[in-house]
């Protein structure tokens, strides 16, 4: 699975993990609101790897957790959904609209594959400082590269390079972003 190589989803080993991933998920959606220290306990022992600042609103959702490694002041609002049969690597700084969807694992084209039960999963990479808008759904084998920012409800089917704004179905970059972005929605403040 990890290989990129085909497989298939249903054997009991992968069954039995994607079950306690489940029931870790479970107990961590079923938290009063407050229980935040609680809840990062669990997702601490879910996830690959976490640094010390995160916050995930729940519910939250994945396939294994220990595919997903997030970076320093992460922070993902309710309904993200992690399909995470490869590597997900978020950086720091990384801010995630709610709905989202960040799939590594795909089906074959052919239905005759398919029926077998075929999957694949190509790893997914966020890097530093990005900001993925609502409702956005990021397909297998993608990179959005640092400090780019994802317009809510784009389909991300190819690598976002850095420094951009992008967005639609699919997603494509619409300009580079600038230092006059900088203070464009604070223009009338001091800071």
């Amino acid at each position: 699975m990890l290989s990129g190589k085909p497989y298939k989803a249903f054997g009991e080993e992968l069954l039995a993990e994607r079950q306690h991933a489940k029931e870790q998920i479970f107990e961590l959606n079923s938290l009063r609101p407050g229980q935040i220290e609680e809840r990062n306990e669990l997702i601490k022992k879910l996830l690959g790897k976490t640094k010390e600042k995160f916050f995930i609103e729940p519910p939250f959702r994945c396939d294994y957790g220990y595919n997903i490694e997030i970076g320093e002041n992460f922070y993902s609002n309710y309904n993200l959904i992690i399909i995470d049969c490869a590597k997900v690597i978020i950086g720091d700084n990384v801010l995630i609209g709610p709905n989202v969807g960040i799939y590594t694992a795909g089906h074959p084209l052919h239905y005759e594959m398919r029926n077998k039960e075929y999957e694949y999963a190509f790893p997914i990479k966020i890097g530093d400082n990005v900001w993925i808008g609502g409702n956005v759904v990021i397909n297998p084998g993608v990179s959005v590269g640092a400090n780019s920012v994802i317009g809510s409800g784009s389909v991300v089917t190819k690598d976002i390079p850095e420094n951009v704004v992008a967005a639609g179905n699919p997603c494509k970059v619409l300009r580079q972003i600038t230092e006059d972005d900088k203070m464009f929605y604070f223009k009338n403040y001091k800071f």
